[in-house]
């Protein structure tokens, strides 16, 4: 894997890359070589935050963790990692379009940061057809707060999101 390590005030340190380096190391085994991770440290007052975002085929890990200093939010983000990319083998193998190895399912995605006036980040990706409970199971894998996807009954693009109270809502046009 190739990391892409930036800071928001904070300096990267030799010492901070290499550990962070070394944590995400162990999730080689879920990706081929040149698959690109983009790793950003940042503090905000006293909170040390750590974001990882993760390319794979059809879809995007990120995680997002914070502690009181940088090592314990590498510690924590490696695991929640690790969580999300077994969740993501089980609804691979599920689902039976696991073809190949785990591996083989992951792929390189172009990662832009676009700095325009208004519109500070854009993305492209196909919409699938799938149920709200699929929808709801894809955000919360994805780390987002709302999740835009065509309803597989109605074929309608539908987005469900999360409320304030940890519920979810859907939003789907009449």
């Amino acid at each position: 894997m190739r990391y892409t390590i930036s800071g928001k005030n904070i300096e990267i340190t030799n010492a901070l890359r290499e550990v962070a380096t070394n944590k995400l190391s162990k999730l080689e085994k879920y990706f081929s070589e040149d698959t690109e991770v983009q790793v950003t440290l940042s503090v905000l007052k006293k909170n040390h935050i750590i974001e990882v975002t993760l390319p794979l085929k059809g879809t995007i890990i990120r995680a997002e963790e914070e502690a009181e200093n940088m090592y314990a939010a590498i510690d924590l983000v490696i695991d929640v990692l690790e969580r999300q990319l077994l969740r993501h083998k089980k609804k691979l193998i599920n689902r039976h379009r696991h073809h190949g190895t785990f591996r083989t399912a992951f792929a390189q995605v172009d990662y832009e940061d676009d700095e325009g006036l208004a519109i500070v980040r854009s993305k492209k990706f196909p919409i699938k057809p799938m149920d709200a409970e699929e929808a709801c199971m894809e955000m919360e894998l994805l780390g987002h707060s709302f999740f835009v996807f065509r309803d597989r009954d109605t074929e309608e693009l539908a987005v469900v999101y999360k409320r304030k109270d940890g519920q979810f809502g859907l939003i789907s046009p009449e």
